[in-house]
């Protein structure tokens, strides 16, 4: 998943990000922010952590949800067949 994902299915992806990270003021973020630095320090003045930590903690949420959607679509596929 890429921030482009992000911003694109924001309403999808803050219900993942408010269930990984649930000390973001999520009435901040009604709208995507404008960049992912801007979440990354959120969630680290949030979360009480450096901005390497967050950004580290991000990248890996954005993994784990895309596998979940990968294995989503492979499933809905495999049970089409």
């Amino acid at each position: 998943m890429t921030w482009t994902d992000i911003r694109n299915n924001w309403q999808d992806a803050l219900t993942d990000l408010k269930i990984r990270f649930p000390l973001v003021d999520h009435n901040a973020f009604k709208s995507p922010p404008d960049s992912l630095s801007a979440l990354t320090n959120h969630v680290a003045t949030r979360h009480d952590l450096t901005a390497y930590e967050a950004e580290e903690e991000i990248t890996d949420w954005m993994f784990v949800v895309s596998l979940a959607r990968v294995a989503s679509e492979v499933s809905h596929d495999l049970s089409d067949q």
